[in-house]
């Protein structure tokens, strides 16, 4: 494979995390299986990457608000926007999620929900998928 493989899943954590395809379940499995370091260093370095990416998008989209006021953005993500009205930061908890993820992020960023609170709960819900999967292998 390679002589860093804890730095490979963390970037297909973080790849992953944003829009663009990633597999690092898949490397997550692989490691693990082959026992490359431990569970919970997997774990660890699997959660960072992946809640670095998510926080991304999430600066991605407070940046966004300066060039595209709210009408403009409302209707692209009219879904995401009012579920994270309603809910507010906690919704941050299925950012694992395929689809709907990134787009959460995005917009909680763009509704400038507190920093803070948008890491905690993205960590929460990235390192609860990942556990999962290390818990079904």
């Amino acid at each position: 494979m390679t002589d860093h493989p804890l730095w490979v899943l963390f970037f297909s954590a973080l790849i992953s995390s944003t829009l663009l395809p990633g597999g690092s379940e898949a490397l997550l499995v692989y490691q693990a299986a082959n026992q490359t370091h431990s569970a919970t260093m997997l774990l660890l370095v699997a959660t960072a990457g992946n809640s670095l990416g998510g926080m991304l998008s999430w600066g991605m989209g407070r940046c966004w608000i300066w060039h595209f006021p709210a009408r403009q953005l409302a209707q692209k993500y009219y879904t995401a926007i009012s579920r994270l009205q309603h809910w507010g930061s906690p919704i941050l908890l299925f950012s694992w999620l395929p689809i709907i993820g990134d787009p959460l992020c995005f917009v909680a960023g763009w509704l400038k929900l507190s920093f803070i609170w948008s890491v905690l709960f993205i960590a929460i819900g990235k390192t609860a998928r990942y556990a999962a999967i290390l818990w079904l292998i």
